[in-house]
């Protein structure tokens, strides 16, 4: 599940230029480093959905994942909040009780 708030939504309308009725698709990609996943991190694009495995609506913005990155969430649920000291968004993952 994704989980984003107001004010990240706002962050990705300022410094994406992202508007209401447009998506962002966070997706997993190779890179050094990584949080969850050693060698992957989140990248997000303004694309619409194909296949979306989940979805959320904030702000009148579409935050998803395709289906095919799923695996990068499983046993997870990503919050994306506001950091103000920094101006930026972050990731953070809560762990989801339960089978995976």
């Amino acid at each position: 599940m994704i989980n984003v708030t107001k004010e990240a939504a706002g962050w990705f309308k300022n410094e994406l230029g992202v508007q209401e009725g447009q998506a962002i698709r966070f997706f997993a990609r190779y890179s050094a480093g990584g949080t969850i996943h050693p060698g992957f991190s989140l990248g997000i694009e303004i694309e619409s959905p194909v296949s979306p495995g989940t979805v959320s609506e904030v702000e009148g913005i579409k935050f998803y994942m395709e289906d095919k990155d799923l695996w990068y969430l499983k046993g997870y649920n990503l919050n994306v909040v506001y950091n103000q000291m920094h101006h930026d968004i972050e990731y953070k993952y809560e762990t989801v009780e339960g089978p995976h």
